[in-house]
């Protein structure tokens, strides 16, 4: 039912004032909603240095307008609706005042059932900083409490009867302590930065970019200048890598709250801002572009006698993984099949760009056996969604265009392209290029069973819906195949 505007409080009891973005809320409200603009309308962001003239508030209705956020899932505190619910329950007139745009705060109160009004801006005030403070005073005089989070509301706690914060900022905090201000109660829910920041940038995933050493182990080379050259390429695709991945979770925000699991991921969560995903992103991909540069260098420095013959070539497979990333994140992930041959072939970038790297190049075995054991492995991954989504009841996956019927298709699919990886093995071992490199290639063929071996379970493991969605993690983590890599190692170095 509609919420009504506040009304004068005639009771002795304080009303209780909550501040919605960064307190009821973990993230913000004005930069989810950028962010699903850039989404659903990226031809309207054009229009946003427009909005931004006419003043923060017009902005804040334009972008409200435009899109709608799912406030069912928004990153609530917890900690904090829990105290609300009990206020509630005593009686005591609880309203939602924020500097978010009325559209959202009366969606989100409308959801939560707990406020008997909303003040917010208006498309004309901001209500934020001394507007809010006036407001306040306008309605309810100075018989109010407050609950807020950043350095704006520091005159807003200053002037209430109990002061109370959630999730506060530095610059809160240090206020609070400089004007002598202890609050009543502080409501803490989010994770350690410590813990978020590497979870946001996926060091995990750094792990794929141990592709970029293969074309140089692959041919032996171990010159001091193609190692340190592979290093700072390892170094600057992960950069680039998580720069990306931040990308895809920003604008992925809406649809992995409503996930299981990616609800958990740190923007999504609210346990990291928006913002300071954005400013990383900078950062990263700043230091990545770095890096590529001094990649020839080194070369030439540290191994003048095999300097790079295309020394761009490294940087050119670094932008074309950004570039197709970052189309994969905006459109190409909710193509149906081609976002798993995109997936594969990053994997195959990796290795391109070890190559381009080092100027090692890359044998037409390499190339194919990757090709579609990479097609295997992004096969599996969306085998394992939509497997379960089927445990969970669902029939599509949402943002990615698969049906829970096509499972049985990408089943074959992916296991057809796995063991054809591993035919193209056979035909390389069984091929004069490798008893040029090894002087005893029969053992190779040991390496036959196990890639059977691993191809097969990992499949076998997706049906029973016991992989996790990612086969990379998978394959770092689980036991047996660390195993199997150790095993698979062994055989190689019993070749040369």
């Amino acid at each position: 039912m509609p919420i009504p505007s506040p009304a004068p409080n005639h009771s002795s009891q304080p009303v209780l004032l909550v501040d919605l973005d960064g307190t009821l809320v973990k993230s913000d409200t004005l930069h989810d909603a950028t962010l699903a603009l850039a989404r659903h309308h990226p031809e309207a962001l054009v229009k946003l240095p427009g909005w931004l003239v006419q003043g923060k508030a017009a902005l804040k209705r334009q972008v409200a307008s435009t899109v709608q956020l799912d406030t069912e899932y928004l990153p609530y505190n917890r900690e904090l609706l829990r105290f609300l619910e009990q206020e509630q329950a005593t009686g005591r007139p609880i309203y939602l005042a924020t500097a978010a745009d009325a559209a959202i705060a009366r969606r989100v109160a409308e959801h939560l059932g707990l406020f008997a009004g909303v003040l917010a801006s208006d498309g004309a005030v901001n209500l934020s900083g001394g507007n809010k403070l006036a407001a306040f005073r306008e309605q309810f005089g100075d018989n109010f409490s407050y609950i807020g989070n950043a350095r704006a509301d520091l005159p807003i706690l200053r002037a209430c009867k109990e002061p109370m914060v959630a999730n506060p900022t530095a610059g809160l905090r240090a206020g609070l302590k400089s004007a002598g201000i202890v609050p009543v109660r502080t409501f803490t829910e989010r994770a350690s930065p410590l813990k978020a920041w590497p979870k946001a940038i996926r060091m995990h995933q750094w792990a794929k970019n141990l592709l970029i050493f293969l074309p140089l182990l692959l041919a032996h080379e171990h010159a001091k200048g193609l190692v340190l050259a592979a290093l700072l390429a390892f170094l600057s695709f992960g950069l680039c890598a998580s720069a990306t991945y931040i990308v895809n979770d920003l604008l992925d925000l809406d649809a992995d709250r409503i996930h299981p699991r990616k609800r958990r991921r740190p923007f999504a969560a609210g346990d990291i801002s928006a913002l300071s995903g954005m400013v990383v992103i900078v950062l990263f991909l700043a230091g990545s572009l770095a890096l590529a540069l001094m990649v020839p260098q080194v070369v030439e420095r540290f191994s003048p006698g095999l300097a790079l013959a295309l020394p761009d070539r490294f940087l050119f497979w670094l932008v074309a993984y950004a570039v197709t990333t970052l189309a994969y994140s905006l459109r190409l992930k909710r193509m149906v099949i081609v976002d798993v041959i995109v997936l594969s072939g990053l994997y195959t970038i990796r290795i391109l760009a070890g190559s381009a790297a080092t100027g090692v190049a890359v044998s037409t075995w390499l190339a194919g056996f990757s090709i579609f054991f990479f097609l295997s492995l992004a096969f599996v991954k969306r085998f394992a969604e939509l497997e379960g989504l089927r445990e969970r009841g669902g029939a599509m996956a949402r943002g990615r265009g698969y049906q829970v019927a096509d499972l049985e298709q990408l089943r074959s699919f992916g296991s057809a392209s796995g063991y054809v990886s591993v035919a193209v093995l056979t035909l390389y071992i069984s091929n004069l290029d490798a008893a040029q490199l090894y002087r005893h290639s029969h053992r190779l063929w040991l390496l036959v069973p196990m890639l059977l071996w691993w191809i097969s379970r990992l499949w076998l493991v997706a049906s029973r819906g016991m992989l996790n969605e990612d086969p990379v993690v998978y394959a770092i983590t689980e036991r047996k195949s660390l195993l199997m890599g150790l095993v698979v190692v062994a055989i190689v170095i019993s070749a040369l």
